[in-house]
């Protein structure tokens, strides 16, 4: 697989209760704003709003999918969360190759997640390094 500045990468899941759910008990964040309708009525947002580590995880997906014919290592990732996201929002993350160091294999992405809408919901910037 031989890649370039330009290329793009990006995986679309919906953010259904379930995943809010299972997401709350595998990161053991039960924040009420994630969990609870009547607390969420109550704020800014006006509903439930998805944890942002889940558009999070949702970037480390594409890249994970897009590299499997090689071996990448994770070095960071900034989020800026831009909008949030709610509960059954479509949400595409898309981590397009803007830098590709000469003198060694890493990868710099920008990454970004919009809704269903094409709003920006998230924006930042990865880097990972490509080994064989």
């Amino acid at each position: 697989m031989e890649i370039k500045v330009g290329d793009k990468f990006s995986k679309t899941k919906k953010i259904t209760d379930e995943v809010v759910r299972k997401f709350a008990e595998f990161s053991g964040d039960f924040n009420p704003i994630h969990l609870d309708e009547e607390f969420a009525r109550n704020t800014r947002f006006r509903k439930r709003i998805a944890h942002g580590m889940i558009s999070g995880a949702l970037i480390s997906a594409v890249l994970g999918n897009e590299f499997a014919e090689k071996k990448i290592v994770y070095l960071s990732q900034t989020l800026n969360f831009i909008a949030p996201v709610f509960i059954d929002d479509t949400i595409t993350a898309t981590a397009t190759v803007t830098h590709i160091r000469e003198d060694k294999p890493i990868v710099t992405l920008e990454t970004i997640c919009t809704n269903q809408n094409g709003e920006v919901v998230v924006r930042g910037e990865g880097k990972i390094m490509i080994y064989d």
